[in-house]
């Protein structure tokens, strides 16, 4: 093999080889000195996975796609979604340049899965935004996902087998092998007694739904979802619909840590309930904040959070927002005892009859830039929170899918806070837009945006967060010097 032909993903691999031997080895120094040469290259292939939107009648999806405008010097390449199970080979809003975000709908109630791949300049940062609004009837809802990485391991907190929740759980499979998948729920008193949740098979290219509450015959109202793939990999949703109070799919939550961070509750939250679960074998006591535009407030009566090892733990915080958006912050009560969590927040906005629910998943910091597609003109709320440190952000609005030209402004989060921003439209621009996210100085910023699309005095919204979109990749130059090389 020619060695000027070798690939990011090929150098990312021998790497991956090379460090992991040298963990084994014990050899730190090895390690140290590829840290200290290693350098950030934009990522040349990005592959995600939309779930298969509702099959109301009612229900229209539009998908949104979009790459920002890096530093990569690839002009070529190529980024579209395809449908699963083979159904038909048309791509789904396809990109043909970075910085414009481009969209398609359907209304079919048989929608298929999409999975997408990215490669060339338009695969770092690619991202894609599904949402679906169901106007009328018992389902009505905004159910908004931003297509995900496939992967082997998924945590959802916030799942439901109670009777006034129908929870499916969505696997996709973007490969050309079958995958075999294991499900276990959790509950105030640990493992559920499921059938049928071990060893299900997810064919090539296909999508498998699982309705949750046939796993059990326990009816609960708040779970934890474990979901491995033992051989393959699979993108994993959860779409929650409630029978009074509308639903949305349920993200995964980021991965188990000692703290976690709850992005952009809304200031008119009417109800905030908060579900966490301990996967180490110890428990965990957390310290319960929220951070606020003014600064971090502890709610009166849930100053604390008791979660027992291998068992799920709910608490219901009321409108804990009283008019002022914030974030929820979990933090370990001991250094020394501290012990990992997942978690997510069910938000409920509205009352009575026109109730509708989102939810927030743990996320991971924003990083280095983090993207959301499908954005409206006064419909967006972005949530910048910053746990430990002030830090400076980027905000950049995209170009509209009917033109215009992109919007920059900073803002500066301070320390124990979170700003609520409505992201600006494209200048002379119409159509849906993008955000931007890029953290210029400080310390960690983690972000959320609301889409709110009220409906006949339904206040119907959606909530994604912004984790880091995973646009480069860290090779060592010794590594990127091997191009020289004949």
């Amino acid at each position: 093999m020619n060695r000027s032909t070798l690939s990011l993903i090929g150098v990312t691999a021998a790497l991956a080889a090379v460090t992991g031997a040298a963990a084994l080895t014990g050899a730190g120094t090895p390690q140290a000195a590829t840290a200290a040469t290693a350098a950030r290259l934009p990522v040349q292939r990005s592959a995600l996975i939309c779930p298969a939107p509702s099959n109301s009648d009612f229900a229209t999806t539009t998908y949104t796609a979009f790459t920002p405008k890096g530093d990569t010097t690839a002009k070529n390449g190529s980024a579209q979604l395809l449908p699963a199970g083979g159904k038909s080979t048309k791509a789904v809003a396809p990109l043909s340049e970075p910085g414009k975000p481009v969209t398609a709908s359907t209304n079919r109630t048989d929608a298929p899965a999409l999975i997408g791949t990215a490669s060339g300049g338009l695969a770092p940062g690619w991202s894609v935004q599904q949402t679906t609004v169901i106007d009328t009837g018992p389902g009505r809802a905004v159910l908004g996902a931003a297509c995900t990485a496939p992967d082997s391991e998924f945590w959802f907190p916030g799942v439901s087998t109670s009777a006034t929740r129908t929870d499916y759980v969505h696997l996709t499979n973007p490969d050309d092998t079958a995958a075999v998948v294991d499900l276990q729920l959790y509950g105030p008193n640990g493992a559920l007694k499921t059938a049928s949740s071990d060893g299900i098979t997810v064919p090539p290219k296909s999508t498998v739904a699982v309705l949750l509450s046939t796993l059990s015959t326990d009816r609960v109202g708040d779970l934890a979802l474990h979901v491995t793939a033992r051989t393959g990999r699979v993108g994993a949703a959860v779409l929650a619909s409630d029978a009074k109070a509308g639903g949305d799919w349920l993200a995964p939550s980021a991965d188990a840590a000692n703290s976690v961070v709850l992005p952009g509750i809304p200031a008119d939250a009417t109800s905030v309930r908060l579900v966490a679960y301990a996967t180490g074998s110890n428990d965990a006591d957390l310290k319960v904040q929220l951070a606020t535009a003014s600064g971090d407030i502890t709610p009166a009566g849930h100053e604390t959070m008791h979660v027992k090892s291998g068992m799920t733990t709910a608490v219901d915080l009321g409108a804990l927002t009283q008019g002022e958006a914030g974030s929820l912050l979990l933090t370990p009560t001991d250094a020394q005892g501290a012990a990992p969590v997942v978690a997510a927040l069910e938000i409920t906005r509205g009352k009575g009859a026109s109730q509708e629910t989102a939810f927030i998943p743990a996320t991971a910091a924003v990083g280095s830039r983090a993207t959301v597609a499908d954005n409206r003109s006064k419909a967006s709320t972005l949530s910048l929170v910053a746990p430990t440190r002030t830090a400076t952000v980027k905000i950049t609005s995209s170009a509209g899918t009917g033109g215009g030209s992109p919007v920059t402004k900073t803002v500066t989060v301070k320390a124990g806070t979170t700003m609520a921003v409505q992201p600006s439209a494209p200048t002379s621009g119409k159509g849906a837009f993008a955000v931007t996210v890029e953290r210029v100085s400080g310390g960690p910023v983690y972000a959320s945006r609301e889409l709110a699309l009220p409906l006949n005095g339904v206040p119907m919204f959606t909530i994604q967060s912004l984790p880091d979109d995973r646009g480069t990749v860290e090779v060592p130059q010794s590594e990127q010097d091997l191009g020289m090389l004949n």
